[in-house]
């Protein structure tokens, strides 16, 4: 039983393991897509700089703000995405530790009982001793 009851726990701790891994992939992504939309973002200020032209209607605009922009706006839509993806990935984290601490209460409890048992057995074996001595006397 203990075996069985081991191998559910480190099972539990690995499937723990794997959901973190993933919630910190996921927010490593997210990360990033916001890094990268904040340089295009620099990069978006420096061609408006340069150009001295800043609406994106004028039609001298700088075709390399366009793509920045077009660019920053498909990663912050990403990021979006992503984002909510975090949160799904969060929800099976919190699942994941849930399980595994039910388990873990699980395996405390038998091997408490398994304790109760085994003073009981003791207990009763005092008992026998003491009720020898006494019929001695």
């Amino acid at each position: 039983m203990k075996s069985r009851s081991e191998s559910l726990i480190r099972l539990k701790k690995f499937q723990v393991d794997e959901k973190r891994r993933q919630v910190t992939q996921i927010e490593m992504m997210v990360a990033d897509f916001e890094r990268m939309a904040s340089e295009l973002d620099q990069q978006i200020e420096i061609e408006h700089t340069k150009t001295g032209i800043s609406d994106v209607a004028h039609f001298a605009y700088s075709t390399f703000a366009k793509a920045a922009l077009t660019r920053r706006d498909n990663l912050l839509a990403s990021a979006h995405d992503m984002k909510g993806k975090l949160e799904a990935a969060q929800d099976d984290l919190a699942e994941a530790l849930e399980d595994l601490k039910k388990v873990e209460l699980l395996d405390q409890r038998e091997h408490q009982r398994e304790k109760d048992e085994q003073a009981k057995v003791e207990q009763s074996e005092y008992d026998e001793v003491a009720r020898m001595r006494y019929r001695r006397q």
